[in-house]
């Protein structure tokens, strides 16, 4: 009886253990670990020595744009096929709407700059391991509407004739002060109908 009661008692003076729930998937924990020991996981540490590569390869007196291009499509082709598919669109659109834009790389992503700056890029799904792809825009573009504005877009490659036209407006519009009609606007003032409208469609990737 006294062993008994010595036992409760130990059991009673012990802490009670809990389980934290992080709310996290394990990967996002993964991640999380990773980024402990520096500060920076290896994705960002990667994006960081490519951006390294790249500045020491655009202070060369020799290169041209067509170098960017070289460079903007290796990096399109390292990308997984969903990734790659839309990056090759969007290098079409770009090249269609908004020619002025130069290829290059940004952090080891496809972008696009005008006067050495970056206008626009292409963030993979891969990248940093998002759930989506990202078409952003730097504070350089031209993208100024009101008091807020969207400075990037989720992109899936399932991507449909009207969201095409959508990034080829945003990539006019980034560049220039005449970009490409928005049908919402048009719709809006009830030229819907008009004859002179029609959807962007991108050419055939290079």
């Amino acid at each position: 009886m006294a062993g008994e009661k010595k036992a409760a008692k130990a059991s009673s003076a012990r802490p009670a253990t809990t389980t934290r729930k992080t709310g996290r998937s394990g990967k996002q924990d993964a991640i999380a670990a990773e980024r402990r020991a520096d500060g920076f996981t290896a994705d960002e540490r990667a994006a960081m020595k490519a951006r390294a590569r790249e500045m020491k390869a655009e202070a060369r007196a020799n290169r041209t744009p067509e170098d960017g291009e070289r460079e903007l499509l290796a990096a399109i082709a390292e990308m997984p096929a969903k990734d790659r598919t839309m990056a090759k669109r969007l290098h079409a659109i770009i090249g269609d709407v908004a020619s002025g834009l130069v290829p290059k790389t940004w952090y080891g992503m496809p972008a696009w700059a005008k006067d050495g700056k970056v206008v626009c890029f292409f963030q993979s799904a891969q990248k940093f391991k998002y759930r989506y792809a990202t078409f952003g825009f730097s504070d350089t573009a031209n993208l100024d509407d009101g008091a807020m504005w969207p400075t990037a877009f989720a992109l899936r490659a399932d991507a449909r004739p009207g969201e095409e036209d959508r990034c080829a407006r945003a990539a006019s519009r980034a560049m220039t002060a005449d970009p490409l009609p928005d049908p919402d606007n048009e719709r809006a003032s009830g030229s819907a109908g008009s004859s002179s409208r029609r959807a962007y469609r991108v050419k055939p990737a290079r």
